[in-house]
């Protein structure tokens, strides 16, 4: 994303004379070259977008061709392709107490064409009024630490304080680039760290006190947040449990910052093991989500922990359509929610402030999402929990949901046996995918063992260097050959494993699409009775209707070659799926199998079929004379049970802080959870000293409230004297309505003045309330407390 990555055109022979001018996104030129095998080569370009560029290459000034590039977030990037800051936490705490020293940098040299490299230094801001627009993006060449310096792939220095205005960029990024371009110059070949805190650069005040200098920046940052929008509202709710969490895979994704899969290194959560991030940014202010867990799986919570989640201002991922503040892929969360988090938390003790502006979302809103799956033979269990077999082969559609712009679509083919003959019986061979005008998605098996093959609008995706792609509508991550997860704006997801020679598919659907989805995967609407429903309207039923109903009700969802999604590049999906009938009416499945205990795999057969899915297993095993698709199969049945278990709602209270100068025992909010209050030597508690989240959703008790001792007389006091107040009122009214025939009443008070302790009252609506009761009950004009 940064630019300076060399790339070769594929299928060039050019002459080494020949210019090559490369135009990305028909408007950014670099330089590029031909090498001494005739080879072309283009230079990235800076773009503050992340996905696939266009770009047109011009030979000799002549437009000869054209392609795509891969722009990637620049934390995503792999690691092999920038420069690594050894000891990260050094150079970001440089000039704070007790840092200081050797900084070092390393990268790989290979990728420099040059023996003699300059190491600068690049600052990042955004300019201009928020969300306004003048709000701009700017990289900036600051100075170089190295000028001319071996490329031998490491560097080491001592910085010195930066003079003014070089020091005013707060964040920015190292660069390595040949020593024969000019200082400063953009889009050559070269390599970037990742953007970081510059504190080793940073002015000489700041190394004099740097918890003081953090402290204004904390104070001014935010005076800045109290002038801009509120996002909080329109960002989503986290899940409740780490589960949760991890299983909701159409709408959060791991933050590489903190994962449990590579050792839950949480620099910026200490005390979490995991964190996600919502996958979509939110649609006003391009905000994001960010939820973190702790080993227990609850949620880490500010208002409890310095590691809690926080959300962001910017989306670390960025948002389309990108190129402006503060939709920048990872910079404008660095800008607006890290730089911040320094200088209010990391380098100053002030991160009451930072969790002012960033506090936890809990999970009171969050409704997790329903899951379908398709594996082995293949079977299908619905959005509702319905469970059969459908042994078509064709292509059909697993799902349909025109109101929602999502298709996705499942190819079928015979199992070949071992000894090369076909199975009565079929597998998933291919799902394809799209939702409203994003790209097409497919994921299908190959001839290599668990390993699948993604297609993006029919061409092949690589995942060697990347794991994660950002693609038109639609996210793609694939962190191994045999996983493959897609995700939508929607919140829709789409999981693909290969597994021993099988495919298995689930699909995730937020609580938005009820009632909105057909197809194999059935109507989702908490209904298992009226799952299936064929495309001309017949109703079935996966427990009670015949194998061949069944069979029958799948051929309907058959897709046709206008609507199809898939790929057809080569000879045997042409013939056999393009120029064939989207559903095979002479290819009749074994609707069921005989069980032989003489079978040689019957005994080994038992001792993995069992339990939940056991049908399924004995049939895939029987029907593919194969032990390990029916281990396949019982594994596949098993994992989307614990998944469906994984995304089973729970209830939430919502948090509650600790009382005002007491403590609070307890940091999980759902039910059944217990929190205890308590208050310090010379404090009273008021209220409810523990509290019990209920299935109703609601605490137990009530508000608890610490005060001082000495306040007891008072209080009781002020309790008292209002109890006599209002006996005093009612007596005198008593009193006149008794005399209301004679000329003689006591005449009631139209102005009354009482003292009360008003913090006797949980809200201030609270004592207005009372107050206008008094009011209107005794006829005061005026009541003062």
């Amino acid at each position: 994303m940064l630019g300076g990555t060399d790339f070769a055109l594929l299928n060039t022979a050019l002459q080494k004379t020949d210019t090559v001018l490369c135009r990305f996104k028909a408007s950014t030129e670099t330089e590029g070259y031909v090498d001494e095998d005739g080879v072309g080569h283009c230079i990235s370009p800076l773009l503050y977008e992340t996905g696939w560029i266009p770009f047109e290459v011009l030979i000799n000034g002549v437009a000869k061709g054209w392609g795509t590039w891969l722009s990637v977030h620049h934390s995503k990037l792999d690691a092999r392709f920038k420069i690594t800051l050894v000891n990260a936490t050094q150079w970001q705490y440089y000039g704070t107490p007790n840092t200081g020293g050797t900084l070092q940098m390393t990268w790989n040299s290979s990728l420099i064409r040059a023996e003699k490299v300059d190491v600068e230094l690049w600052g990042y801001n955004e300019t201009g009024e928020p969300y306004g627009d003048s709000w701009t993006a700017g990289w900036r060449y600051l100075y170089s630490v190295g000028r001319a310096v071996p490329n031998t792939g490491s560097f080491s220095f001592i910085p010195s304080p930066a003079k003014d205005p070089h020091w005013r960029w707060e964040m920015g990024s190292m660069r390595v680039s040949p020593s024969s371009s000019t200082e400063g110059q953009r889009d050559v070949n070269s390599l970037w760290s990742g953007a970081h805190a510059l504190a080793w650069h940073l002015e000489q005040l700041f190394r004099d006190d740097s918890a003081r200098w953090a402290t204004a920046k904390c104070l001014s940052w935010d005076a800045l947040e109290e002038r801009l929008p509120n996002f909080l509202s329109e960002i989503p709710d986290c899940p409740c449990t780490l589960a949760q969490a991890r299983a909701d895979t159409g709408r959060f994704h791991t933050d590489y910052g903190c994962d449990i899969e590579k050792g839950s290194k949480c620099t910026y959560h200490p005390g979490s093991v995991h964190c996600v991030r919502a996958i979509q940014a939110s649609p006003k202010y391009g905000a994001g989500q960010q939820c973190c867990y702790d080993s227990r799986g609850a949620q880490v919570l500010t208002g409890d922990s310095i590691g809690g989640s926080t959300p962001d201002r910017g989306h670390d991922w960025g948002a389309p359509p990108y190129g402006r503040p503060p939709r920048i892929p990872g910079l404008s969360h660095w800008k607006y929610d890290v730089l911040s988090f320094y200088y209010c938390c990391l380098w100053s003790d002030n991160c009451h402030y930072y969790f002012k502006h960033r506090p936890s979302s809990d999970c009171r809103t969050y409704r997790p999402p329903k899951a379908g799956s398709v594996f082995g033979d293949p079977h299908f269990i619905t959005f509702d929990g319905s469970a059969y077999t459908f042994n078509g082969r064709g292509e059909y559609y697993l799902l349909s949901s025109p109101d929602k712009g999502l298709f996705v679509q499942g190819r079928t083919e015979p199992v070949k046996l071992e000894n090369g003959t076909l199975a009565k019986a079929t597998r998933l061979s291919s799902v394809a995918m799209r939702e409203n005008s994003s790209d097409v998605i497919e994921v299908r098996v190959t001839a290599h063992p668990n390993t699948l093959e993604v297609l993006k609008n029919q061409q092949v995706l690589l995942f060697s260097e990347q794991s994660w792609m950002d693609l038109q509508g639609v996210f793609v991550f694939s962190a191994t050959p045999g996983n493959v997860s897609v995700m939508f704006p929607s919140g829709a997801g789409v999981e693909v494993r290969a597994r021993e020679g099988t495919m298995t598919t689930t699909v995730l659907l937020p609580l938005e699409f009820t009632n909105q989805t057909k197809g194999l995967l059935g109507r989702m609407n908490d209904d298992p009775d009226d799952d299936l429903v064929s495309s001309d309207g017949q109703s079935y039923n996966a427990s009670k209707s015949s194998p061949e109903d069944l069979f029958h009700f799948g051929s309907t969802w058959a897709i046709s070659n206008e609507t199809s999604l898939f790929t057809y590049d080569s000879a045997y999906l042409l013939d056999q799926y393009l120029y064939s009938p989207k559903h095979d009416t002479e290819f009749v499945p074994a609707f069921s199998l005989p069980e032989n205990p003489s079978d040689p795999l019957w005994s080994d057969m038992l001792k993995i079929c069992f339990g939940n899915g056991a049908s399924f297993c004995k049939y895939d095993t029987l029907s593919t004379h194969s032990l390990s698709t029916g281990n396949a199969t019982i594994s596949a049945v098993r994992s989307h049970t614990a998944l469906v278990n994984d995304l089973a709602p729970v209830v939430a209270c919502g948090f509650l802080p600790a009382p005002a100068r007491g403590e609070k025992r307890g940091s999980v909010y759902l039910e059944g959870s217990e929190l205890a209050f308590s208050c310090p030597s010379g404090q009273m508690l008021f209220g409810s000293p523990q509290r019990t989240c209920h299935e109703s959703g609601h605490w137990s008790g009530t508000t608890t409230h610490c005060v001082s001792d000495n306040m007891e007389g008072i209080l009781v006091g002020c309790v008292g004297a209002a109890t006599a107040l209002a006996t005093l009122l009612a007596a005198i009214t008593f009193y006149n309505r008794k005399l209301k025939s004679s000329t003689l009443q006591f005449p009631l008070p139209s102005c009354l003045c009482i003292t009360l302790e008003t913090h006797l009252f949980t809200h201030a609506k609270a004592l207005d309330q009372w107050l206008m009761d008094i009011r209107q009950t005794y006829g005061l004009s005026k009541l003062c407390t």
